[in-house]
């Protein structure tokens, strides 16, 4: 749907944080049955980070680092944030949630913090949902997170290779602000769900609530991705695509008028069955996952961040984030910049 708000809205920054241990898939060569080439024909990727629990890697750590990095390009601190928002299927505990434990680490004067779960749509459900805070008056200032850490649900082994040689982790973030030009911030967004297609993507933690009838505990391991490739695959060529186009008409643009498609980064071949249906150029539509794997929620501020670092986001331009994963979830967000 369209959207509008009393106020404008402005994205100020972007910042990143990613463990220091590089997985490559020559490395996974040696874990499992697989191959370099294998991975990369697939899927499009080269090489994923996974952290380290013993160097004090973890959810909270990997999105701090990142939320740091965007308040100081903002050129804001954090008694300055008055709303802090964590997209995350991967917290490193039921709660307290990860936001409360950012906001008091960047010395926020208690600040709303809360989590938001819709894994790989997690950061763009985050957007709207500070979009339309800020817009209504309610915020000024708020930070984003996107942050997951899928390897501690994969297993780095045969059994679980359909998994593990496509996620790595990794932390973004952005700084959001109101601002007095209504015509800057969001020109229209979506935000979808299909519960029923929940048993093709998800990790089920006791034997008596196994969503799929099919799936069998003591083949796999609990706490583990469980994932049907093909049905994810058909339902993100399909959904993908569509949801491109309905945003572009709630907002009266065609697919020329974006400067740039900011994605989810799941698969290479998703990814270039878009741009080949809209005939949008390489430029627009920055491809990563080779260096990076499918990290969830940190997927989309990976991509932001390197074309605001590259200074390729400009004033004036206009910017679709697009995500879609378990749950299932899609939704898009587009910006006037």
């Amino acid at each position: 749907m369209s959207t509008s708000g009393a106020f404008g809205v402005q994205i100020l920054s972007s910042g990143v944080a990613l463990p220091q241990r590089v997985v490559t898939n020559r490395d996974l060569e040696s874990l499992m049955d697989t191959t370099d080439e294998w991975i990369t024909k697939r899927t499009g990727i080269r090489q994923r980070y996974s952290v380290d629990p013993a160097k004090g890697e973890n959810t909270r750590t990997l999105g701090l680092n990142a939320a740091k990095q965007a308040i100081e390009r903002a050129g804001v601190t954090g008694p300055d944030l008055d709303l802090v928002i964590v997209a995350t299927m991967t917290p490193d505990m039921p709660t307290p949630a990860t936001a409360p434990l950012i906001a008091h680490a960047l010395g926020t004067n208690d600040a709303g913090a809360f989590d938001l779960s819709a894994a790989c749509s997690g950061f763009v459900f985050s957007l709207n949902t500070a979009a339309a805070l800020i817009g209504s008056g309610a915020y000024s200032t708020v930070l984003v997170v996107g942050v997951d850490l899928l390897s501690r649900h994969v297993e780095f082994s045969t059994r679980g290779r359909s998994t593990s040689v496509l996620f790595g982790d990794a932390a973004g973030a952005v700084v959001m602000r109101r601002c007095t030009d209504p015509a800057k911030g969001l020109l229209a967004q979506a935000m979808c769900s299909d519960g029923g297609g929940a048993t093709h993507l998800y990790i089920p933690c006791d034997k008596d609530n196994m969503l799929c009838e099919d799936d069998d505990p003591e083949a796999f391991p609990l706490d583990q991705l469980r994932m049907h490739g093909q049905q994810v695959f058909r339902f993100a060529v399909s959904k993908f695509p569509n949801l491109i186009a309905e945003t572009l008409d709630a907002a009266g643009l065609g697919p020329n008028d974006i400067d740039h498609y900011v994605c989810h980064q799941s698969n290479a071949r998703i990814l270039e069955a878009a741009r080949q249906r809209f005939d949008i150029p390489t430029e627009k539509l920055r491809v990563n996952i080779d260096r990076y794997g499918n990290t969830v929620a940190a997927s989309i501020p990976l991509v932001f961040d390197e074309l605001n670092t590259e200074h390729l986001i400009k004033p004036g331009q206009k910017v679709m984030f697009l995500g879609f994963g378990a749950g299932l979830t899609w939704g898009s967000s587009l910006w006037q910049f």
